[in-house]
């Protein structure tokens, strides 16, 4: 083998390792600058992607931040001071603010709830609330009870629970035409009330200009109950009626007589009878007169009582003495249940003695010939004493009941005034017994007799 060979070899072998050294370098430099490519384009494509999303979430949060301090600033009259709508703390800031204001409202809106549940639960008047829909929201407890409605009345219209088609057309007049509307409402027996109703609007809580197309969230109807000022009404024009004709009917049989005694009647034979009349008709107008004045100052708390203590035997056993004759002409039977001596009342003996000759004397007037009376007295628990006069006459009828203590009121009109009553009777009784602070009630039965009944108080 000779050296050339050797040689040469040796120089392919040393050319080799050189070309795989020299190709290891370049290997190595090839991949770090791909490398430093790489991570150079990596850099810019994050940076990239992050101010995009820097962008797309930091618009949103500069809109929510600057509503947050409008809503402040506007609803709550606070100001929030920043320097950067992407400072954190002031987005904290901010909702602190409002959470705050919200819990201040809420405890105000709870309070004015509380205040409007108080007020509802106390007013007389019936309220009730129905909403655009013509369904029932809200009724207090003082219309359930004006017109005995259930308990659970929501969702349900006003026709349904009040059966009243004038109630339920001015519901639906107010929530169509938004006008308020005021009207009387009838309810027939057994309620047999009447009230003033007003429904009113309530006004949508969006803004619209435009009147014609304005809508209202619901309506509000209000019902005072006007039955007792009806009645009242009634009452003053019956009794208007029944004063003019009693005052008239005496007066025109005087006229009637003085004229004819003005025209000569002197000198006839029937002209003490003429004189007769007038003088009865006189008297009957004068006692007429006296009656209302009494009834009037009693009214109007004029009266000077000259109260003592009183011993019901002795005020009953008095009035009994007086009317001894009555009893005695008519036949009637009078009958006293055993009343204690001890048994006291507080009062006036000339009025309370008044009350117990009206009852008598009516006992008398309409009773039975040979009739029976029953005089009682008691004490009862609520610190009283109820006396009692009860007869066996003709009676009352269950419908007068009720109105037999007004004015001039007469169950047989034609038989009161030929009995010589003004009327006025059971009325005085009435008024004298309440302002000693005590009751007066009648039961009767039509074609068996009546008892009427009052009470006093108690001297223990």
């Amino acid at each position: 083998m000779s050296i050339r060979f050797i040689m040469g070899w040796m120089g392919l072998i040393l050319f080799s390792l050189l070309l795989f050294f020299f190709l290891q370098i370049y290997f190595f430099f090839i991949h770090k600058i791909l490398l430093l490519v790489s991570s150079f384009f990596s850099f810019l494509i994050t940076i990239f992607i992050v101010f995009f999303i820097s962008r797309w979430f930091a618009q949103p949060l500069d809109e929510l931040i600057r509503k947050i301090l409008q809503l402040i600033r506007t609803h709550f009259g606070k100001t929030v001071e920043i320097k950067s709508y992407r400072d954190l703390h002031t987005i904290s800031k901010a909702i602190e603010q409002i959470e705050i204001q919200l819990e201040r409202m809420a405890k105000e809106i709870s309070k004015e709830e509380e205040y409007l549940k108080a007020i509802l639960k106390e007013m007389v008047e019936g309220i009730l609330v129905v909403d655009e829909k013509g369904k029932i929201v809200l009724a207090n407890e003082a219309l359930k009870k004006l017109f005995s409605l259930p308990s659970d009345i929501s969702n349900r219209t006003p026709l349904e629970i009040i059966r009243n088609v004038q109630l339920e057309e001015a519901i639906r007049k107010v929530l169509q035409e938004g006008i308020n509307l005021s009207f009387e409402l009838h309810l027939p027996k057994p309620l047999g009330k009447t009230f003033d109703v007003n429904v009113v609007k309530i006004p949508s809580s969006e803004i619209n200009t435009d009147f014609k197309t304005r809508s209202f969230c619901g309506v509000i109807a209000v019902f005072h109950d006007i039955s007792r000022l009806k009645e009242l009404e009634k009452i003053r024009q019956d009794f208007v009626a029944n004063v003019s004709h009693e005052l008239r009917t005496p007066l025109t049989t005087i006229k009637g007589y003085t004229e004819t005694l003005l025209e000569g009647g002197l000198k006839d034979e029937i002209a003490l009878q003429f004189i007769q009349i007038i003088k009865k008709n006189s008297d009957r107008l004068e006692k007429i007169v006296e009656d209302l004045l009494m009834l009037s100052k009693i009214e109007a708390k004029e009266f000077q009582w000259n109260m003592e203590i009183l011993s019901v035997s002795d005020l009953i056993g008095g009035v009994l003495e007086f009317l001894r004759d009555s009893f005695k002409k008519k036949n009637i039977t009078v009958s006293i249940n055993e009343i204690s001596p001890l048994l006291k009342v507080y009062g006036d003996r000339q009025y309370l003695e008044q009350v117990l000759l009206n009852l008598l004397d009516n006992s008398i007037k309409y009773g039975r010939e040979g009739g029976r009376i029953m005089i009682s007295a008691r004490k009862i628990d609520q610190g009283e004493v109820e006396i009692s006069v009860k007869d066996n006459g003709i009676g009352i009828p269950k419908e007068d009941i009720q109105r037999i203590f007004e004015r001039f009121y007469r169950v047989d009109k034609g038989r009161s005034r030929e009995l010589g009553g003004t009327g006025l009777g059971l009325s005085i009784v009435k008024h004298i017994v309440q302002a000693h602070g005590g009751r007066v009630w009648v039961e009767s039965i039509l074609g068996e007799g009546s008892t009427f009944f009052f009470t006093l108080p108690l001297v223990n």
